[in-house]
């Protein structure tokens, strides 16, 4: 199976462990989805536009005007520290599509194959060869309240699994959380590992709320092509966490430094 995203890379679909299909109930969207009580929408009259030309250098003004930095190299690989943010530029502002403060927003890039694993159901594999801190995938889904992300964690855990990922990007309480359950990208197929290739950075663009930042997965070295692509569920040197489960689940990773549980 080949399938398109919304512009994106083409995607595979690979089995050859087992007949298990693809999950009928999960529905490909390339964009959050607001869930009840939830506005997601840009207000125009709040967001500051950079005065660059064609293309933004290490001057832009859109992160200078957050109090951050340029967040890229001329080939759009993420130069900041972790747990930096990232403000693109915008909607309002001047400069191309193929400026160099544009890199999330212009999504996936990269060839991937969504595949079954022996031991951890699907998982996501690149078919290309990813640079260290190249941007890979944003992990997208339904964005709830934490009143009603609560309430589905419950059931999940009692299906031994989670797709929830806390926006806890800032200090204080989380207020929205991710659910790639039923409605995401590939992002909902990559699985966790203690020793992972991927890393998040918290990414606004045309929404200011310090609350609902895109959440971006960026290449942590050199991944290879056939390679499984993974971030690390918990996250542990900083406060995001991607899951409300409570309920122990064993890791699977086998990496030299695998903690023996995911959760």
């Amino acid at each position: 199976m080949v399938a398109r995203g919304g512009g994106e890379p083409y995607i595979t679909l690979e089995n050859r462990v087992d007949f298990e299909k693809f999950p009928e109930n999960f529905s490909y969207t390339c964009r959050n989805i607001p869930g009840p009580g939830v506005l997601i929408w840009p207000d125009p009259a709040y967001i500051v536009a950079c005065d660059c030309k064609d293309r933004c250098n290490e001057k832009c003004s859109c992160p200078l005007h957050s109090g951050s930095e340029f967040a890229y190299d001329f080939s759009g690989r993420v130069t900041l520290a972790r747990r930096r943010p990232i403000y693109e530029c915008n909607m309002k502002c001047p400069c191309r599509s193929n400026c160099g403060n544009r890199v999330v927003q212009r999504g996936r890039q990269v060839r991937v194959c969504i595949f079954r694993t022996k031991r951890k159901g699907w998982g996501l594999k690149t078919l290309d060869y990813i640079h260290a801190n190249q941007f890979v995938t944003e992990y997208v889904g339904e964005i709830l309240t934490s009143e009603d992300a609560e309430e589905r964690g419950q059931t999940y855990d009692q299906m031994g699994q989670t797709y929830l990922f806390d926006l806890d990007y800032n200090d204080g309480d989380c207020v929205y959380t991710i659910d790639a359950f039923r409605f995401g990208n590939v992002a909902h197929f990559i699985n966790h590992s203690c020793d992972p290739n991927l890393i998040v950075y918290g990414v606004w663009i045309d929404n200011v709320d310090p609350q609902l930042p895109h959440i971006a997965l960026f290449a942590t070295r050199d991944i290879q092509q056939g390679e499984e692509l993974t971030f690390d569920y918990l996250m542990t040197a900083t406060n995001q966490s991607p899951t409300k489960s409570k309920k122990h689940t064993r890791c699977h990773c086998k990496s030299a430094n695998c903690r023996k549980w995911l959760f």
